[in-house]
């Protein structure tokens, strides 16, 4: 049994003032063992609460030694190896799930995500992007920005290129992490923190953002924004969009259920239940004017797409005779005015 919310050992970077810049952690644990807590606080002086402890390769010996000896012998194993780093260590216990108040207390949510041990909405990321710095992602790792141009004037002088791959607070989730049974064709559209499952597809133009992604079987071809889970068998069609809370989607949380299509050039800024379709190049926001139609293509009321949020089997679509948007059900009109009735 555990009493913290998670654990694990970091490698990582820091800038000439000692400032962390980024973390990677191997082997991030959810509900860890109070046995491997109390090892932390015997070789780490760790003392409850949430707390990132730096700690030095000299100690990795009696560390692993200790874990190995409780009967963790992976970790045990992963405490060793860092004995050989050189660069910066650090010990990141979590005893709550609180919002994140160092830089290696946020990069292990985020590793927690991407690892599949928590999903969207499932962790404390309030005050994330402060503890983010914003840095320079190259070929030689996270370099801090007032720092940039002294190491690029000093590889040109060693003859060496220093390629700055992105200027952003997250980098690649698959420099961190690649979770089994995906495929990515451009691993730059996939950021740290997103949750990709298992037999997801992400092609060229598709994307996923942090605290984001699918339950599995998904391809992605089009922009998971943040916040927004995807159901499994739901597919999302070249340059289709879904809006998330961050990009003016307001207090609703986004989602889509399963086996849903968002065609090609599409959007939704409403949740979608399980089965739906929007069709290609339309976009559904909250407020739009639906004309919502029964089985048998009659006029039930002319309603809100919000009020049709999370409901399952519908056909959003455009008529291309009159312009109007249309939303077809496969219920009839009495059943779909008792679900639309049932809170007023």
């Amino acid at each position: 049994m555990s009493d913290h919310f998670s654990l694990a050992l970091g490698i990582g970077t820091q800038n000439n003032a000692g400032d962390w810049l980024e973390v990677y952690y191997p082997q991030p644990l959810l509900k860890p063992d109070r046995r491997i807590v109390a090892v932390f606080a015997e070789q780490l002086g760790y003392d409850g609460g949430n707390q990132a402890i730096n700690f030095n390769a000299s100690q990795c010996a009696a560390l692993g030694k200790a874990l190995i000896d409780a009967g963790f012998a992976e970790l045990g194993a992963l405490a060793n190896q860092l004995e050989h780093s050189t660069r910066p260590l650090v010990a990141t216990i979590l005893e709550t799930d609180d919002a994140p108040i160092t830089t290696p207390g946020a990069y292990l949510k985020l590793h927690l995500l991407s690892h599949r041990l928590v999903k969207p909405h499932e962790v404390v990321l309030a005050g994330l992007f402060p503890l983010l710095p914003n840095v320079a992602w190259t070929n030689e790792g996270a370099i801090d920005l007032s720092e940039l141009p002294q190491r690029q004037l000093a590889a040109r002088l060693e003859g060496r290129d220093l390629q700055v791959h992105s200027v952003d607070k997250f980098p690649l989730m698959t420099n961190y992490v690649v979770p089994s049974g995906v495929r990515i064709a451009d691993t730059a559209r996939v950021r740290l923190g997103a949750y990709v499952g298992e037999g997801t597809t992400v092609m060229h133009e598709g994307f996923i953002n942090f605290n984001a992604g699918t339950a599995g079987t998904s391809m992605v071809e089009g922009r998971i924004s943040a916040g927004v889970f995807v159901g499994k068998g739901s597919d999302l069609g070249g340059g289709s969009s879904t809006m998330g809370t961050l990009s003016g989607g307001g207090n609703i949380v986004i989602s889509v259920g399963e086996g849903c299509l968002i065609g090609a050039n599409a959007g939704i800024g409403i949740p979608l239940g399980d089965r739906c379709t929007v069709e290609a190049g339309l976009y559904i926001t909250a407020g739009l004017k639906v004309a919502l139609l029964d089985d048998a293509d009659n006029l039930v009321e002319i309603i809100k797409a919000r009020d049709l949020a999370n409901q399952p089997d519908l056909l959003f679509r455009r008529n291309s005779q009159t312009g109007s948007i249309e939303c077809k059900t496969n219920k009839s009109a009495i059943q779909l005015n008792s679900i639309l009735h049932a809170h007023n």
